[in-house]
């Protein structure tokens, strides 16, 4: 059997920046497996074509929910990445890391060394920013986090605007106080996505201890008497073995990582065994605690120079193309919407709990999966409850590794998210009727001035929402017995196996995922290499 000491499953955000770390120690021998394929697209490495890889199924999971009845029965599209770099391939390629808060929580409900003070040196040791290094940001880690490469007079309007209902003007909102309105900052380096396969893996590929894989389906872990030995695949259409002398970790993200687990026979053993999985290690929670961004969204019909609608429509577009193969530059250089505020639903909560956006950009996704851009002046804005009660759940529906499982996110499900987005969405709305921003509008689009009530701006959320594709939570860390992995993000009752992914959150960052999902690649890793395991005495790695 082929053996390497560590076997990485999964070259997403988290995945590449284990392998990359681990094989810093030239004396281990380091697998990276990936079920897609390269990633090196025009359109994947151009930030703005992040719209054309929504719906794209060469580089996209393209996951559907089953029906939500907290929706009406709407079932709800889940992009995820599939290939070299995962979700950092398609994603909007905002840099958030969530607020201080949310790790200082995850280290009260018993997650020792977790905590803002914990993680904060993962972040800034991952990170190269563009505006350099300070107490909060890093000046010479393998990712690149810059500035908007353009920006636009409405998005200096938003600002003034939140400005006006109260909301503080910030220059960072990854430093103290975490709190306020500002323009983003984006994983793009030098005009191009910064993918975490960029960052971490692609320079350091020519490592004589690091083989990367990619078009290899992993179908379950090995186990013997709980002792995770390896891994089984499917690669070329042939099914065959690999082997682990030291662990396997799973960093395939919050939904494949479960479902990799119960297909190993970890889960509830009772839902197992209906699907005729011999169950291995009694862990019921596999799967629960499923956790997602919900967002409502709002467009207006606004004056001619307040959106670029018309940059990217016609002969125009084809010039903006020009403009961003010679400079790296241009609207095609940016990421998703420029600006950001970050306020709270109610004057009471801990933090922030409200994500504000607005984008000079409108657009609608075609049948074909193709984005079109608005034929007219529109400013788009959208309201994430970041901080959700309502919790879901995933569940095996065949004992067959290639078929999804089943996803039943239960959003809006907790009064308290509702009321919370409602009132996001009357901010949203108060920060448009401020000026400088109102004069800019000439009518509300979507959901439309008419609608006032709370069950109006409900039915308006829950028909015209969206998930902000944040999914985490499915292997729960605690220190509990009810915990999935531990806080060395080992899986109980399992050894030599570990979960290292947005999956071990126990509750969803107060931001976007990305940044969070590379410091817990980054922890994991530093967890895994001080725990040193040995080697298997029947196991003996490959040959360097």
């Amino acid at each position: 059997m082929e053996i390497y000491d560590y076997i990485v499953v999964g070259a997403g955000s988290s995945g590449c920046v284990v392998a990359s770390r681990l094989s810093e120690d030239p004396a281990v021998r380091v697998l990276l497996v990936e079920a897609g394929s390269d990633m090196n697209n025009f359109w994947v490495r151009t930030p703005a074509g992040a719209g054309k890889l929504f719906m794209d199924k060469r580089f996209n999971w393209a996951f559907n929910t089953e029906p939500v009845p907290t929706l009406g029965g709407r079932k709800v599209y889940w992009p995820r990445g599939k290939g070299l770099g995962g979700s950092s391939s398609i994603n909007g390629m905002i840099y958030m890391r969530g607020q201080p808060p949310d790790f200082n929580h995850w280290a009260a409900l018993g997650n020792e060394g977790w905590g803002w003070a914990d993680v904060l040196p993962y972040f800034m040791r991952s990170e190269t920013n563009q505006r350099g290094a300070d107490p909060w940001h890093g000046g010479e880690g393998p990712l690149h986090v810059s500035d908007a490469a353009i920006t636009h007079p409405t998005a200096d309007d938003f600002i003034a605007a939140a400005q006006h209902i109260g909301i503080a003007r910030r220059n960072d909102l990854n430093g103290p106080p975490h709190e306020g309105v500002a323009y983003r900052q984006y994983t793009i380096r030098n005009g191009r996505r910064h993918t975490s396969y960029n960052a971490f893996v692609e320079p350091v590929r020519h490592r004589r201890n690091l083989v990367v894989r990619t078009g290899v389906r992993v179908t379950r872990v090995l186990l013997e008497a709980g002792e995770a030995t390896g891994i089984e695949v499917l690669e070329n259409g042939e099914r065959h073995s690999i082997g682990a002398a030291r662990e396997v970790i799973l960093s395939g993200g919050a939904l494949a990582s479960p479902h990799l687990l119960m297909l190993s026979g970890i889960g509830d053993g009772a839902t197992l065994q209906r699907h005729g999985i011999v169950p291995a290690i009694e862990s019921p929670e596999v799967g629960h605690n499923l956790q997602d961004h919900w967002f409502g969204a709002l467009a207006w019909r606004v004056t001619a120079e307040s959106s670029y609608n018309h940059r990217l429509r016609g002969l125009r577009k084809y010039l903006e193309g020009a403009r961003y193969l010679l400079t790296r530059r241009g609207y095609l250089a940016l990421g998703a919407a420029p600006v950001t505020a970050y306020a709270r639903s109610e004057p009471g909560r801990p933090e922030a709990d409200l994500q504000l956006t607005v984008s000079p950009m409108t657009f609608k996704i075609a049948p074909s999966g193709e984005p079109v851009i608005d034929d007219f002046p529109a400013i788009g804005a959208s309201v994430v409850l970041l901080t959700p009660d309502s919790r879901g759940h995933m569940e095996l529906v065949s004992p067959d590794p290639l078929r999804a499982p089943a996803f039943h996110p239960n959003y809006l499900s907790a009064p308290g998210d509702i009321r919370r987005s409602i009132e996001g969405m009357r901010m949203m709305r108060r920060i448009a009727q401020a000026e400088p921003l109102a004069s800019r509008l000439i009518h509300e689009l979507s959901p439309g001035a008419p609608v006032t009530s709370d069950e109006q701006w409900l039915e308006h959320i829950k028909t015209n929402g969206n998930s902000g594709w944040h999914q985490v939570g499915t292997c729960r860390m605690g220190s509990d017995a009810q915990a999935v992995v531990n806080p060395r993000l080992r899986v109980r009752g399992a050894r030599r196996l570990r979960v290292v992914d947005a999956s071990i959150m126990p509750r969803i960052v107060a931001g976007n995922t990305n940044a969070a999902c590379i410091m817990i690649g980054e922890k994991g890793a530093d967890m895994i290499r001080a725990d040193a395991l040995s080697a298997r005495p029947a196991a003996r790695p490959a040959a360097h």
